[in-house]
């Protein structure tokens, strides 16, 4: 067996119309090396990766391609039929990708050989009725490659050695792979460009973010639990609302610094940032109970030097009483100053009260994010403002705005042609303006000054 070509990255937009594609449910043991092989698959660094059983917990999604063909590649968690508590909810989320599969790569750990679990698993997919490609991972040399060829015994055909880490044998897998999935349908002619909008649901780890998300989709979706941080990839979810499709991303919970954190927790910090920027408007999951705190503030921070829009959510509101609401309402005026454009929504996502109270709030930012001045408009508005309120004198000098134009929108941006350089406080003096004249409701405001410069003799 050759080792395998190193697969191309798929360098498709997100947004393209892709039409529909076959669907591949990656399943196996936990620790088996799932998750590596997915990333070997897609051909990027996605997948949240550790040499710790039980990373992976909720089923995700990412698009493959592979000959010229694009199918979806759904990552699971480890399937242990025997498992209670979180470990049975994991596997749950196994047996319904399986279910929503056209095919299975079921993984298996070469170097261990056939457990009782993975013969227990065999059962399942045969009861699926679905195509099954047996690949035998963690075959990285000739000898281990011998012992690869006892997984037949499984029943499943031909197992395909493969080695996620280093890209042996992945080829011959993929084309079998190819071969199970049905054909990709014909791409859908006229589809609309842009695609559904994206919301990334960002917080802290445990203030109910996958409880929100499993209410809106209306399923069990996302893997829930009093444990914190048990949300590691983020989760891509279609959901209609109001009328409308979203792509909504459920993500890690932030929980320390980037810079701090280490193993898996380092990399599901990148894939939340990665989740804001792949996003349009973040929504902000807050625990009402609870005082508002410095990773609320850099998760705030995080999603305003993105230009994102942002909404959001005091979650679990049927715990707060009249006491907390009080401070509450202090920590808002006093923390949350920076960020009073935001539409802000109380709500429980555990019982879905006022969550329909979500898509209101969502369209307001998204309008307030994509909101643009014409440049006449802007310049009568900053000819009257100059005029009622002047800029401080500064040594002697008096720097005016001579002239404005909105440069672009999502998020909003403004170049202000100035005689001089103007103090921030009346920079920021003209971005609430701007908002109480304009709206710019859940987005931050982009203000660019440009300085004239004194002429030369």
């Amino acid at each position: 067996m050759t080792a395998g070509p190193d697969l191309p990255v798929d360098d498709s937009s997100p947004d393209e119309p892709l039409g529909p594609v076959p669907v591949l449910a990656v399943v196996g043991r936990p620790n088996v090396g799932k998750s590596t092989l997915v990333n070997r698959i897609i051909g990027r660094r996605e997948a949240v990766v550790e040499d710790v059983p039980g990373v992976t917990r909720d089923r995700v999604s990412y698009d493959a391609n592979w000959a010229g063909r694009a199918f979806t590649v759904v990552d699971t968690g480890g399937w242990d039929p025997d498992a209670r508590g979180l470990a049975h909810m994991i596997s749950t989320q196994a047996e319904l990708a399986v279910q929503l599969a056209d095919a299975v790569l079921f993984v298996v750990d070469a170097t261990v050989g056939i457990t009782d679990g993975d013969a227990a698993v065999v059962k399942i997919l045969r009861a699926s009725g679905k195509p099954v490609v047996l690949a035998a991972n963690k075959v990285d040399d000739q000898r281990t490659e011998t012992e690869a060829y006892g997984l037949w015994n499984l029943g499943l055909g031909e197992p395909f050695p493969v080695s996620a880490l280093h890209g042996r044998g992945s080829g011959d897998m993929l084309d079998a792979v190819l071969a199970a999935l049905p054909e990709t349908p014909p791409e859908t002619v006229g589809e609309v460009a842009g695609g559904p909008r994206r919301i990334a649901i960002v917080g802290r780890p445990n203030v109910g973010k996958s409880s929100l998300l499993n209410k809106l989709a209306g399923e069990e979706r996302v893997v829930v639990d009093n444990a914190a941080g048990t949300t590691v990839d983020p989760v891509d979810e279609l959901i209609e609302l109001g009328g409308k499709t979203w792509r909504f991303i459920d993500t890690a919970g932030i929980r320390k610094r980037v810079k701090t954190a280490s193993g898996h927790e380092y990399y599901a910090s990148l894939r939340t940032s990665t989740a804001i920027d792949r996003a349009e408007v973040a929504v902000l999951v807050v625990d009402g109970g609870e005082s508002l705190s410095e990773q609320d503030m850099r998760i705030i921070q995080t999603v305003r030097d993105a230009g994102r829009a942002l909404v959001i959510a005091f979650n679990k509101w049927d715990l707060v009483d009249e006491e907390r609401r009080y401070y509450l309402e202090r920590e808002v005026e006093r923390d949350l100053v920076q960020v009073q454009w935001a539409p802000r929504i109380n709500i429980t996502a555990r019982t879905g009260w006022h969550v329909d109270r979500l898509v209101p709030a969502l369209d307001k930012a998204l309008a307030g994010w994509e909101t643009r001045v014409g440049t006449g408009t802007l310049n009568n508005f900053l000819g009257r403002l100059v005029a009622e309120h002047p800029h401080p004198v500064r040594s002697g000098k008096q720097p005016k705005v001579l002239f404005g134009t909105q440069a672009s929108t999502a998020p909003p941006m403004f170049i202000l042609f100035t005689s001089g350089k103007l103090d921030a406080s009346y920079e920021r003096f003209i971005e609430r303006r701007l908002r109480e004249e304009f709206g710019f409701v859940g987005t931050p405001i982009v203000l660019q000054q440009r300085p004239r410069e004194k002429r030369k003799r």
